[in-house]
């Protein structure tokens, strides 16, 4: 059992703000890019451009900050807490999710959407650049891409999750058991 110490509420409670948090923003990408992108599709370049402007100015405000950034801090606070678990497979599949987000969410929404969003309201509506169409599929293109690493990452610290409370029942079946053995 010294092994395996049972898992704490901080170890756990960490985890399952991680687990939130991620899935949070993988809705977020999801109903963006199936539900806003595809509504986006019909409409003409003027109405695209006033109201992806809009959207893009209302979406900086720090609820949106909190869970965007929070996506990266939050697995990386429960790494921290979970230190004493590295050597464990679960362990090893929360870091992975911290940089699935951090690159394929962070990193390239600062590479790839936000030049494209800077672009796109940048834009007269009634006098579009001629590529705006093709600008705006290089958006909806990257939207797919965090739909994809958020997703992944929130699906890997499920899996985390799910391995660390297969563990802990085996840890309390064999505890259990042990107690009932006469000596």
């Amino acid at each position: 059992m010294r092994d395996n110490p049972k898992l704490t509420l901080i170890e756990n409670g960490t985890l399952g703000v991680a687990i939130l948090v991620l899935g949070i923003m993988a809705g977020f990408f999801w109903t963006y890019t199936f539900n806003v992108n595809l509504a986006m599709l019909q409409v003409d370049g003027e109405v695209y451009a006033r109201v992806q402007s809009f959207l893009n100015e209302n979406v900086r405000h720090p609820m949106f900050f909190l869970f965007f950034f929070g996506g990266g801090f939050f697995p990386i606070l429960a790494l921290l807490a979970n230190m004493r678990r590295w050597r464990t497979f679960s362990f090893w599949l929360i870091a992975l999710a911290v940089v699935i987000y951090v690159a394929g969410v962070i990193v390239f929404t600062h590479q790839v959407n936000l030049p494209l969003n800077y672009d796109t309201e940048s834009w007269q509506p009634s006098n579009l650049p001629a590529d705006w169409m093709e600008t705006r599929n290089k958006w909806n293109e990257a939207n797919t891409v965090r739909v994809a690493t958020s997703l992944l990452a929130f699906l890997l610290c499920i899996v985390a999750l799910a391995l660390r409370a297969n563990q802990q029942s085996v840890l309390i079946d064999c505890t259990s058991r042990s107690s009932n053995v006469d000596v």
